[in-house]
């Protein structure tokens, strides 16, 4: 399965685990097994949002101008970051901005990747949703990095994100031979009638403040 460590070696992985533990307030192995689930779900909605020429040209812009990999050298100071913000009206620098991020990765499949990943691993919804908003820069930060680091342009996003995941398969309903991409599209591809559960940022403050 695809962890932490895979995307961004083992201390960092390590260190972002034990972080997005602590503010979840669960077992690591809970947590990691949620990151199993939940990363495939965001590569795969950015792997969508880069198969047309708009939604490449939007992620390179994205990524060109607010994620270039800072983020990793924080990872102790995340938690206290993004959810300090979404208890503040102060404004969130672009590449913190884990809810817009979310919205723009996942859409309305946001609720229902909550779901799956709370039925699968027993978290509360607004543990999951707590992960998936500390996940989300974690990801936009190593793709930024990543990006520079190779130079690839909008064009080249597809194939990076694929490569990541391990195959380069565009996320499609019927088996694509590669178990992440599989998993990405039973979450992705279903009908979503846009409710309010998809707002994973207020389902998570949520969490928070009734905790």
């Amino acid at each position: 399965m695809f962890t932490l460590d895979d995307l961004i070696g083992s201390d960092a992985g390590s260190q972002a685990l034990n972080e997005i533990s602590s503010n979840v307030g669960a077992e690591p192995s809970l947590v990691n097994s949620a990151i199993q689930m939940a990363l495939p779900a965001i590569l795969g909605g950015l792997q969508n949002n880069a198969s047309t020429p708009d939604g490449a040209a939007s992620l390179d812009a994205a990524l060109t101008n607010d994620h270039d990999g800072s983020v990793l050298g924080n990872l102790g100071g995340l938690g206290s970051l993004i959810f300090g913000q979404l208890q503040t009206p102060e404004p969130t620098p672009p590449q913190l901005n884990a809810g817009g991020i979310l919205g723009h990765i996942l859409g309305n499949s946001q609720g229902p990747v909550v779901q799956e990943v709370s039925n699968k691993t027993g978290l509360q919804m607004g543990q999951v949703a707590q992960i998936l908003l500390m996940l989300a820069p974690i990801v936009m930060g190593y793709l930024g990095q990543q990006k520079r680091q190779q130079g690839v342009g909008a064009d080249g996003l597809g194939g990076l994100i694929g490569s990541i995941l391990g195959g380069g398969q565009q996320a499609a309903p019927q088996s694509s031979g590669n178990v992440m991409m599989d998993m990405a599209s039973s979450m992705l591809d279903r009908n979503h009638d846009g409710s309010a559960m998809d707002d994973i940022a207020s389902m998570a403050l949520s969490y928070i403040t009734n905790r």
